[in-house]
């Protein structure tokens, strides 16, 4: 995330759902809920959502779920459920993984070379 904030203000932080009202302080976002059942994209797709984002100055709220997954309340409230692979990885995994995939789509945005 610390690449990423060069391209914009962006932070990454735990939640507790029940002290945090997730779509009250971030009503106007595009709110992205990862969950295995949710829509695959490759990393150009992803690119493209984030591009749409930019072009719209809509910003963009990622959630990865606990252990037990995201709360069934939330799910029907998501803009978009994604998927990050068919396979189950640890928290911290995932969060790398997204992190990594929002880093590419701004270098790719910016016309940066995305170190290999």
């Amino acid at each position: 995330m610390k690449r990423s904030s060069r391209y914009t203000t962006c932070e990454m932080r735990e939640i507790v759902p029940g002290r945090f009202d997730l779509f009250e302080r971030h009503s106007a976002a595009k709110k992205v809920f990862l969950d295995p059942a949710g829509k695959i994209l490759d990393s150009p797709g992803f690119i493209e959502m984030v591009k749409r984002c930019e072009d719209t100055a809509q910003d963009l709220v990622f959630l990865i779920g606990g252990h037990d997954g995201l709360p069934a309340e939330w799910k029907p409230k998501a803009d978009t459920l994604l998927s990050l692979s068919a396979m189950t990885f640890p928290h911290e995994l995932a969060r790398a993984m997204l992190a990594e995939q929002i880093y590419r789509a701004f270098t790719t945005l910016r016309g940066h070379p995305y170190p290999r």
